[in-house]
């Protein structure tokens, strides 16, 4: 993708110089968005009007931010909920497989999926919120109750269902770029903030450890198909959902600003994009 850009701004000069319009010379790198709400930025304002409503897509999801800064012809299809089954199948009625939008002239595809197979990880926010509320924030009721099966379930049914994903993009784009992002941190490692996230202070670092699980997961995916992993750990360190407004990249269950709780804001978005920039080397 970095040598296509390249090879894109020569061109565009090229044509400027001999008197081609520079339009004419080229098009744009052929982009393509794929993912769920952490890609489409569900819940952040303004709304994508050419998405259907059910995907809660917004104008200022990194893809969005990575079109915008680099100039490439975006195709956005990323939704709110989606899973990686839907990538080849109509997640909701209108709602076309996400994958029908990657083909052989396709340069970049990015994504962010994975979070929602099998409902893993929506589910254990729930059940650790919950468990969390019946005992005032005090002790890993959670934990104690689910032990290891989130984590199982992430390392046997995610990752080959992510690998299945990815190659799927592969076979129809073989020439793109493929980059997937991991999940900025939601949680801090200990600790937590039971006024924002209701989570008993045993448990944070229980959910930590199954979001570590589930980047883990991305991250041997991409390797194991050749795509590029953008690693959101280090970078969103110190961010989580328990920071104030302005430092977090994730809006928390209560006193947040994102009617989608537990999703990215705009600054998470803007960084979740930089990142992938960085990391793909797209500038």
């Amino acid at each position: 993708m970095a040598r296509r850009f390249a090879a894109f701004a020569a061109t565009v000069v090229f044509g400027l110089a001999v008197g081609i319009p520079a339009a004419q010379a080229t098009d744009s790198p052929k982009y393509v968005a794929l993912g769920d709400s952490y890609s489409a930025a569900s819940g952040v304002l303004p709304p994508d009007p050419s998405a259907s409503p059910l995907c809660a897509r917004s104008t200022l999801n990194y893809p969005h931010v990575i079109a915008a800064r680099t100039g490439a012809a975006l195709t956005d299809v990323t939704c709110g909920g989606a899973q990686t089954k839907d990538f080849t199948t109509s997640q909701y009625p209108g709602v076309a497989p996400q994958l029908d939008a990657v083909g052989a002239r396709t340069d970049l595809v990015t994504m962010t999926i994975g979070g929602n197979d099998s409902n893993v990880f929506i589910t254990a926010i729930v059940a650790c919120g919950a468990a969390g509320l019946s005992t005032g924030g005090q002790g890993s009721p959670c934990a104690d109750r689910y032990g290891s099966s989130f984590e199982d379930t992430v390392r046997t049914k995610t990752y080959p269902a992510l690998v299945g994903a990815l190659a799927a993009v592969r076979a129809k784009a073989p020439k793109a770029q493929v980059g997937i992002l991991g999940y900025p941190w939601i949680l801090p490692a200990t600790g937590g903030c039971f006024d924002k996230m209701p989570v008993a202070s045993g448990d944070v670092p229980y959910l930590r450890s199954l979001q570590a699980t589930l980047n883990d997961a991305v991250r041997r995916a991409a390797a194991a198909t050749g795509a590029a992993y953008v690693d959101m750990n280090t970078v969103s360190e110190g961010h989580d959902a328990c920071q104030p407004l302005g430092v977090r990249w994730i809006e928390p269950v209560l006193q947040g600003t994102n009617p989608v709780i537990v999703h990215p804001n705009a600054l998470g978005e803007a960084n979740m994009a930089a990142q992938a920039i960085e990391t793909l080397h797209l500038r």
